[in-house]
């Protein structure tokens, strides 16, 4: 029994892996479209799907992050300024995508732009903290995909949508991991309604990299700040010894993530280029071995696992 067991999941993930190495032809002739393209994840995958001959439509926040952009690659990758968290430029880059593809339609929109800051534990934030998170990494995300989703579908393309671990085990308080659920949410409705359509959504859960969005001094002063706007009551509730604690503990997340940017962009081209791309792409050992287990287990075996793992307040009872 264990043998005829064993011989059927090698046959699976024989088939699986012939399956995912079948390559969409003519790439040279697709256009793709990635937001946030000044650093991290989506200026690597700028710079490497114009290696593999896509056309490549980048959007970038700054004129700076373009023109950088711009020096490492070929004529073919053009760049436009993107804010998604206004409507006049997601509406101006929008039309200024649908001039460049025509009647071929857009092969790919990649949606990678996001903001980590500000994260705090809940009662140190505002309605305002959460809004400047939710506004960039799902309303932005999703006002991005349903500008641009007609050009997608007379393609019959492709929708990557970039997620986190953190939209699957949510482990820290404020707007990053509530905007992460959003996008996981809006993706999983998507993928099922776009497949009458033939366009296929994939959904990129890194772990943690070593981005923007982890920069060591950024998140220690993020949390500062927070805890001098705090009222005194929460102040008195939380402590300076945890206040202490948790800068640390931000301060130390740096240390613990990968540099390997093409862990996370190689899963968004093979997303973008492959005949039989996966739903959902977990990036680095951490998401697969760690943070993509704990999303199975028991809600009270994970809350006992965090729980031992946090600082505690001072008024803790």
């Amino acid at each position: 029994m264990w043998l005829y067991l064993a011989v059927l999941m090698g046959l699976y993930y024989l088939l699986r892996w012939y399956r995912e190495r079948q390559v969409v032809s003519h790439l040279q002739d697709k256009y793709v479209f990635i937001t946030g393209c000044d650093s991290g994840f989506g200026n690597q995958l700028a710079r490497q799907l114009d290696l593999r001959g896509l056309r490549v439509l980048a959007g970038c926040l700054t004129e700076q992050g373009a023109e950088q952009l711009r020096a490492k690659t070929s004529d073919r990758l053009e760049t436009v300024i993107l804010d998604v968290t206004q409507t006049e430029s997601i509406a101006a880059a929008a039309q200024w995508v649908k001039d460049r593809v025509g009647d071929r339609g857009l092969w790919g929109l990649v949606n990678n732009a996001g903001v980590s800051q500000p994260t705090a534990p809940n009662e140190w934030l505002t309605k305002e903290d959460f809004m400047k998170i939710l506004d960039v990494n799902l309303l932005g995300l999703i006002e991005v995909t349903l500008s641009l989703l007609p050009l997608v579908r007379k393609a019959r393309g492709r929708l990557v949508n970039v997620t986190s671990v953190m939209g699957r085990v949510s482990l820290f308080g404020g707007g990053y991991c509530v905007s992460k659920y959003g996008v996981e949410a809006f993706s999983d409705s998507l993928r099922r309604e776009l497949s009458f359509f033939g366009v296929k959504v994939a959904m990129i859960e890194p772990g943690f990299f070593k981005t923007g969005l982890t920069n060591k001094e950024t998140m220690i002063q993020n949390s500062r700040t927070l805890w001098k706007k705090a009222n005194p009551e929460i102040q008195e509730l939380y402590g300076e010894d945890f206040l202490a604690s948790y800068v640390k503990v931000a301060g130390n997340i740096e240390k613990q993530c990968s540099s390997n940017l093409s862990l996370v962009t190689d899963c968004m081209e093979h997303a973008l280029t492959a005949c039989y791309p996966r739903a959902r792409y977990s990036a680095g050992w951490d998401a697969k071995l760690f943070y993509l287990p704990m999303s199975y287990l028991p809600t009270a075996l994970v809350d006992t696992l965090v729980h031992l793992n946090s600082s505690r307040p001072a008024k803790a009872i």
